[in-house]
């Protein structure tokens, strides 16, 4: 037999090779089941059927929070959110259409995590997005153009409402939301992602929804933060206005 050997058949290599298959198994199964911890069981909703897929629910852990809050995972709580949908077939994989106002149905491209109902904070403990008007540390760069004071346009290009003031990340240093002031209603955030400035006009164009759409985005409880939940929640029905602001957005283009 040649060096390295066991029997004539089978050498070191081939060992090694066959751990490093059976590692690479066991490696993949462990991955799987630890990424269960949130979402699971699922569930079928046309059906009512609960799966947890080839590798079981784990076992939970007890995770503890950089503010020394701690978590369960899996939490053990079941989604029991009221679906504002319905499919189009009491079949497996049809597609769903919303119930009421597609836009705060929470379904297809306006869906949100259930996200902690709390502000996010920085690495000292302070509110981590915050308006210009409550932290005179930051400012905005005399180069650039100052969205307060300027219009805000729907997708139809009529007016919306005006900005009143400019929310800034502190942790990022960078524009998060535009409190707009719109007639009739409380002030709501316009994620500065979707907005789109020209300082020419001074005005703000917004595709994702309609002028009249913008009364109805989600608020914030606090007039100075903005928690974890309401985000998602207002991103939630601005991405639901790409699809949904208008019928025949949601139409095939041919």
């Amino acid at each position: 037999m040649h060096t390295g050997s066991i029997t004539s058949h089978i050498d070191v290599a081939q060992v090694v090779l066959y751990a490093f298959w059976v590692f690479f198994a066991l490696l993949i199964l462990y991955l799987r089941r630890e990424d269960k911890r949130e979402g699971y069981p699922l569930v079928e909703g046309a059906i009512g059927a609960e799966g947890d897929g080839v590798t079981p629910i784990p076992a939970p852990k007890i995770f503890t929070l950089a503010d020394g809050r701690t978590v369960q995972a899996p939490s053990g709580r079941p989604d029991d959110r009221r679906l504002n949908a319905e499919p189009l077939a009491d079949l497996p994989g049809w597609p769903l259409t919303p119930i009421g106002n597609p836009l705060l149905a929470g379904v297809g491209p306006g869906s949100y995590a259930e996200r902690q109902d709390r502000p996010d904070f920085t690495t000292s403990g302070a509110p981590r997005i915050v308006p210009l008007r409550t932290d005179p540390a930051f400012h905005l760069d005399p180069r650039d153009p100052d969205p307060r004071g300027m219009k805000v346009l729907g997708a139809d290009n009529r007016l919306a409402g005006v900005v009143h003031d400019v929310w800034v990340d502190r942790s990022e240093t960078i524009i998060r939301y535009l409190e707009v002031e719109v007639a009739g209603a409380a002030p709501v955030l316009l994620p500065m992602a979707l907005a789109r400035i020209n300082g020419w006009t001074r005005d703000i164009k917004v595709d994702s929804i309609l002028s009249t759409q913008f009364a109805q985005v989600p608020g914030h409880r606090s007039p100075d933060q903005v928690t974890l939940l309401e985000e998602d929640k207002i991103y939630g029905y601005y991405g639901a206005g790409k699809l949904y602001a208008t019928p025949s957005r949601a139409e095939p283009m041919i």
